[in-house]
């Protein structure tokens, strides 16, 4: 950065910041909402998915479930621990809000986050049995897997780093959750099933993608904190969707 160019300036053109006391007020604030935003979602995952081991039909599925459960809370953690160089208490952060905590199922919140919870609004629904996580679980990793293409470039760079560690494995749990739809929908009855969850859930992961022209869009665009609006995100996503059940046969 030149003596003669600010921050912004400097952002607006690729920069990035590696420090807290290097980060401008404004800046600041967005970057702590990206960060609770992610933080609350996959605390709010980990606890939806961990009350799913049960549904689990056999050991394999039960594995999988634990291993989203887990590794979604290590996620969690790991933003958290940024979060807290800019002096955020991590553990009173913790325990701020009921994870487990879930709306009526056939509430519609749209895109509408709760009060003081920033998780996406399609984690305050509850899962009803093992198909209905499973879509879940595909719908929505698909939809992460999409987002880690913003995340992984954000111009504060300790946080870059960390979603680029993290995104391998949130790819993964969208794969774990294709190959368990795809035992699913190998019987009829299955089929069935899951044609409802998807029903049920795709318009409700399709809200996570926010508001389309988005007014906060160039803000964000000129701080690095994003670099594809949210109707190209979107169309990436449904493009996804479409593919994936199409060769499931959905």
């Amino acid at each position: 950065m030149t003596e003669t160019m600010n921050i912004e300036e400097y952002l607006a053109q690729g920069g990035v910041l590696t420090a807290p006391e290097n980060v401008p007020a404004r800046y600041r604030g967005e970057l702590l909402r990206l960060m609770s935003s992610f933080v609350d979602s996959e605390l709010a995952a980990s606890a939806g998915f961990a009350a799913s081991i049960n549904y689990a039909p056999g050991i394999k599925e039960r594995i999988a479930a634990s291993r989203i459960t887990l590794e979604k809370a290590d996620h969690a953690g790991r933003v958290l621990d940024v979060m807290g160089q800019f002096g955020t208490d991590v553990a009173r952060y913790q325990t701020s809000h009921d994870w487990v905590a879930r709306v009526s199922r056939d509430e519609d919140l749209g895109a509408t986050r709760l009060p003081g919870d920033m998780r996406l609004s399609v984690l305050h629904y509850p899962i009803s049995g093992w198909t209905d996580a499973v879509v879940l679980n595909v719908l929505q990793g698909l939809a992460t897997g999409v987002q880690m293409t913003e995340l992984t470039r954000v111009s504060y760079a300790p946080l870059a780093e960390v979603f680029r560690e993290i995104a391998p494995r949130e790819a993964r749990h969208a794969e774990l959750g294709l190959e368990g739809l795809g035992r699913i929908v190998a019987s009829d009855e299955g089929r069935e099933e899951a044609r409802a969850s998807i029903d049920y859930w795709r318009g409700r992961v399709a809200d996570g993608f926010g508001s389309l022209a988005s007014a906060r869009y160039d803000m964000l665009r000129r701080f690095g904190l994003r670099h594809s609006p949210n109707e190209t995100l979107l169309a990436r996503w449904q493009a996804l969707v479409t593919e994936h059940l199409a060769a499931l046969g959905l």
